[in-house]
């Protein structure tokens, strides 16, 4: 991998495993530093000593939603490694299967709390912090449902259909020292997608013309991409890494 982000700082919530740790080893592979968000401390410190430990990563527990545990985890940053480059907000819950007539509003509620409001409220609190002054990027984690119908996972494709847009919105409003983009993943293979695909990933990999299903590391590289100034003149997309399923008219 290259150093193109030595001496850069990376905040990526939601990155205790799966995509989130995927781009968070991406970005070390790449040179930078990065601070870790989850909800539990020892999935975090498990994760640190993945990634090669406190030299190049710091671990912070707490809500994604939570606006102290936001200021906490910026502070940390700037004191721990002088800066915030980069941000991606990675972190998103979907606790509910079915169709939207069965759907619990107050989960509904939470839903578009954790994946839209608390996105929103960090990139406000790290602009305060820092990006106002310095500048930096952005990538907020969409998903494929936020493009195409995905029945039974309805109202997180309509959460994330509405991440796609602040992320345009902000793209306008940030430029031209901050940029923010987005990714939409496919169906990837962890823990948070399981449902998806577990115990017929070759039927669904099949849908897919690349005949598999989307790993971290394929989240990990385009992420790090649009981070990098060589996206220098891209803000505001949102790209589907999707394996080519999109063009097939499959679900997701």
């Amino acid at each position: 991998m290259s150093k193109r982000f030595e001496g850069r700082t990376a905040i990526v919530t939601g990155a205790s495993r799966g995509i989130g740790l995927g781009i968070a080893e991406r970005l070390v592979a790449d040179g930078a530093r990065v601070v870790i968000t989850a909800r539990k401390q020892d999935a975090l410190d498990e994760a640190v000593a993945h990634l090669g430990g406190p030299d190049v990563a710091l671990a912070v527990a707490g809500r994604a939603d939570d606006g102290d545990h936001q200021a906490d985890v910026i502070r940390q940053t700037i004191e721990t490694f002088g800066s915030i480059d980069f941000l991606v907000n990675n972190t998103g819950i979907n606790p509910v299967y079915g169709p939207l007539v069965e759907l619990d509003l107050a989960v509904a509620r939470k839903i578009v709390e954790v994946n839209c409001i608390a996105a929103v409220s960090w990139v406000q609190q790290v602009h305060r912090a820092w990006m106002k002054e310095h500048g930096g990027a952005i990538v907020n984690v969409s998903s494929l449902s936020s493009v195409r119908t995905a029945p039974g996972i309805g109202f997180y494709g309509a959460s994330k259909a509405m991440l796609n847009s602040l992320t345009e919105l902000m793209a306008v409003e940030l430029g031209p020292d901050i940029r923010i983009n987005g990714v939409a993943p496919a169906v990837v293979k962890t823990k948070f997608a399981t449902k998806l695909y577990e115990g017929r990933e070759d039927e669904i990999a099949a849908a897919y013309p690349l005949k598999r299903l989307g790993e971290p590391e394929d989240i990990g590289s385009v992420v790090a991409f649009l981070l990098s100034d060589e996206a220098a003149w891209l803000t505001g997309q949102t790209v589907l890494i999707d394996g080519g399923v999109s063009l097939t008219g499959a679900g997701e």
